[in-house]
C-alpha cells in the first residue's frame, strides 16, 4: 500500500490480524497513524481476507476480528 513504509506495512500484516478486537483506534495506537489511514488499513486486510467484521457494518463503528479457521 501508498500508505506505508515497509516496516509499517510489514508490521501492520504480522500483528493486526492476531489480535482479538480490531477498530480504527486499536490500530492507530498500534502503528502509530492517524484514524483515516487506520480505517485503510482495515479495509486492506479485509481485502485480504485476514480479518472479519463482526455484527453489522456500521459508518460510524467499525469493528473486525480476526479470522479462525477455514469456516466454509
Amino acid at each position: 500500500m501508498v500508505m506505508f513504509d515497509k516496516s509499517t506495512y510489514d508490521k501492520m500484516m504480522k500483528e493486526i490480524p492476531k489480535a482479538k478486537l480490531i477498530t480504527p483506534a486499536v490500530v492507530s495506537e498500534r502503528l502509530k497513524v492517524n484514524g483515516s489511514v487506520a480505517r485503510l488499513a482495515i479495509r486492506h486486510l479485509e481485502e485480504k481476507g485476514l480479518i472479519e467484521s463482526v455484527g453489522e457494518k456500521h459508518h460510524a463503528g467499525i469493528i473486525f476480528t480476526r479470522k479462525i479457521g477455514g469456516g466454509d
